[in-house]
This record gives structure tokens, C-alpha cells and sequence, in this order.
């Protein structure tokens, strides 16, 4: 709970403590009933200056003027919380804070990620190029910052928490990407979050081999090694450069967008489910040829025969230029 709800609440029971004491006081000093004790109670403490019910006696007009006293106190004290949090900026960032939270509440199939260093921002980047909602995790000032600057939803805290990663949604989560520069930190998360959600696809950053063996094994599905995976990209450079910078092109979105798209096959019309590649006829509707096949039994398959049957649970990889390709999203 956060420090202003603590002192707000703080001030709601005191509020109703003054109550208690004014309506026990005026019954058992001017022998009132409950309704005229608490209203007197009530015009006393508002002060709202309406007409007594009868005439107070000497001890009721002690009894009055200390309710006063008692009532005064407790709204500066309200108020000073108040002024405090607005000229701290406390106030209205916890507002915004409730309102993102809500936001995340509604969400569905969306994907957390853990950490926004340097791997966290390159993915939150694709992500959002690519029209995909993200929930990010951070507690760095100068990352929070950011993302409040580039209107990215978040929540502020450490990703290793349980309640901060369920409020994260993590539950009606679809992905999880962790990308923090811990590898202790990142197996904790993996750990956490497999067992609040079964179906959710993991996918983890790791500095050495080690762990990325202990991260598959506590629940992630895919392990990258960003140093390693530079070191090897930089190599390739060295000896296939052509291959490989046609590659990055393909993979790696250009100014419009992606060479490359996935067709998942159960999002097809019913007529093409267990027919051949050949009768799609992508080439000749869209300009785009099916480079490789995914089956359901995630068995890759490059540059499949035009025999191969579209089952379900499999997906089609295609290659096409820009213009094909944005054919192709619109017919599939």
C-alpha cells in the first residue's frame, strides 16, 4: 500500500472516531438519542452553523468546544497530506499510476516485458511497430521516465515480485520476454511466471551457457544470448557477408515494413485446411513464395514441396517485397 492511501486511510479513521466520540459524548452528557447526538455530532464537526437542539449546559459546551478543537485538528491534517503529495507531484502521479493499472486489467494476450535496458527497448520497439501490446516492467527513474515520455504502458516496479508481475496481468498474458541483466534475476521471473500461467510462451535473455540450461529447464521456451549471438553475427560478416546482410534485410523491418510473414494455417478459410501448398497458389494471388513449413510438431522444413498438406497447428513461412506482402495481410 502506498504512503498517501496509508495516511488517507489513517485520516478516515480518525474521522470516524471523532463521530464515535461525539455521538457517545452528547448521550451520555445532555442525555440525547443516537439521532440527536449525531446530528449534533454532525453540525458540530462540519460546522455548518445550523441551530442547536436544545440549550447545552456548561459541561456540553466543554464537551462542544473540544469536538471543535478535535475536528479542526484532523482537517489539517487532511489537508497537509494533501498539499504535500500535489507539491510533490505524488497525487496526481498516483492517479495516473490507478488508471494505467486499469488499463492493464482489461488486457488480453498481451506481452510483459521484463526490463527496459538496451534489450528490453529494442524489443518493446519491434513490438510496437508491429501493433503488438506490451506491459513493461521497470523501477529505474531514468526508464520510467522514458516510458512515461513514449506513452508505453507500464508498471513501476522489481519484475522478481509476485504481486508486481501479477500486476503486470501476467495471468491474461500471452508472451513474456525477461531482460534483465541478471541471470539469478531472470531464472527467478521464469520460475514465477510459468507457475502463475502454464500457456504463457517465455522467452529469456542469459549471459552464459550455464544459465540458459537452468532457464529452460525452470520453464523458458526460448533462451537468447545477445553477447553471443553478436559475436556470431559479427563472424558471419566476416565470411559470408553477402548471405548475411540479404539475411538482415529479410529479417530486420525496412522503412514500410517485413520481407518476411507467417500464415498460421488454422486462421484459414476451411477450404484450404488439408490441401497442398499448390493450392493456395500464393505466388500467383499475392507474388509471395512459401520459403518454409512449420508443423505441429514445431519441425521446420525449408523450402517445402508444393505437395505439402496445410494441417492444422502449422504455419507457413512466406518471402515476398513489401507491396506482396502487404497483399498477402490483406487476403489472409
Amino acid at each position: 500500500m502506498n504512503d498517501i492511501k496509508k495516511k488517507l486511510i489513517i485520516a478516515l479513521f480518525l474521522l470516524i472516531s471523532v463521530l464515535v466520540i461525539g455521538v457517545i459524548g452528547y448521550m451520555l452528557i445532555s442525555g440525547d438519542t443516537f439521532v440527536d447526538a449525531l446530528y449534533m455530532t454532525v453540525i458540530t464537526v462540519s460546522t455548518v452553523g445550523f441551530g442547536l437542539i436544545h440549550e447545552l449546559s456548561t459541561e456540553g459546551k466543554l464537551f462542544t468546544i473540544f469536538l471543535i478543537l478535535l475536528s479542526v485538528s484532523l482537517y489539517g491534517y487532511v489537508l497537509k497530506i494533501l498539499s504535500e503529495n500535489i507539491a510533490l507531484g505524488t497525487f496526481f502521479k498516483e492517479l495516473k499510476l490507478k488508471k494505467m493499472q486499469k488499463q492493464i486489467d482489461s488486457l488480453n494476450q498481451h506481452t510483459v516485458i521484463c526490463g527496459f535496458g538496451r534489450n528490453g527497448q529494442q524489443a518493446t520497439s519491434k513490438l510496437n511497430k508491429y501493433n503488438q501490446t506490451c506491459v513493461v516492467i521497470e523501477k529505474g527513474i531514468d526508464a520510467l521516465r522514458q516510458l512515461e515520455h513514449d506513452a508505453i504502458v507500464f508498471v513501476d516496479g522489481d519484475a522478481t515480485d509476485d504481486e508486481i508481475l501479477e500486476a503486470s496481468g501476467i495471468k491474461n498474458a500471452k508472451n513474456l520476454i525477461v531482460a534483465l541483466p541478471s541471470d539469478a534475476d531472470n531464472l527467478f521471473i521464469v520460475l514465477s511466471a510459468r507457475q502463475m500461467n502454464k500457456n504463457l510462451t517465455i522467452i529469456s535473455r542469459a549471459s552464459d551457457e550455464s544459465s540458459k540450461k537452468k532457464l529452460k529447464i525452470a520453464g523458458a521456451d526460448n533462451v537468447i544470448m545477445p553477447d553471443k549471438i553478436g559475436g556470431d553475427h559479427m563472424a558471419s560478416l566476416v565470411v559470408t557477408p553477402d548471405i548475411i546482410e540479404f539475411v538482415d534485410m529479410l529479417s530486420v523491418e525496412g522503412e514500410c515494413s517485413s520481407n518476411l510473414q507467417e500464415i498460421w494455417v488454422d486462421e484459414l478459410s476451411q477450404e484450404y485446411i488439408n490441401k497442398s501448398i499448390l493450392d493456395l497458389d500464393l505466388r500467383k494471388l499475392t507474388g509471395c513464395s512459401v520459403i518454409g513449413f512449420k508443423t505441429p510438431d514445431n519441425e521446420y522444413i525449408v523450402n517445402p514441396d508444393a505437395s505439402t498438406k496445410l494441417i492444422k497447428g502449422s504455419t507457413l513461412i512466406v518471402l515476398g517485397r513489401a507491396e506482396q506482402v502487404d497483399k498477402l495481410q490483406t487476403m489472409f
